[in-house]
């Protein structure tokens, strides 16, 4: 089960976004904002960010758990967020590069 729910929030699922990461984000930057209103959209970008890390933990946790093994180390939690960071400097390159771009860019063109 763990598995599939991180599965669900990872990057791994192109789908996802949609209608789970950025509907989660918002609902995180909404509550941040609450506090200090000015943080909503650092909040959201923040919130998808941490949406798409939890999601690979997850899903390690319960690959390692269906394999029998229940320890979590420290440096795995360590592999995981260094890969989606990683993954994030990925897609900021690929932005700037103009290889990948935000949507409303792509359809002035």
């Amino acid at each position: 089960m763990l598995a599939f729910i991180g599965y669900l929030l990872s990057p791994l699922s192109w789908w996802n976004d949609a209608f789970i990461n950025l509907p989660l984000a918002f609902v995180f930057g909404w509550i941040i904002s609450l506090f200090y209103p000015k943080a909503f959209e650092a909040s959201v970008i923040l919130g998808y960010w941490l949406t798409n890390v939890l999601g690979l933990v997850l899903m390690h946790k319960g690959l390692r758990t269906f394999q029998g093994k229940n320890q979590f180390s420290k440096r795995e939690l360590l592999k995981d967020l260094g890969i989606s960071l990683l993954y994030t400097a990925l897609i900021y390159l690929l932005i700037r590069l103009r290889i990948l771009m935000p949507l409303p860019e792509y359809f002035r063109k």
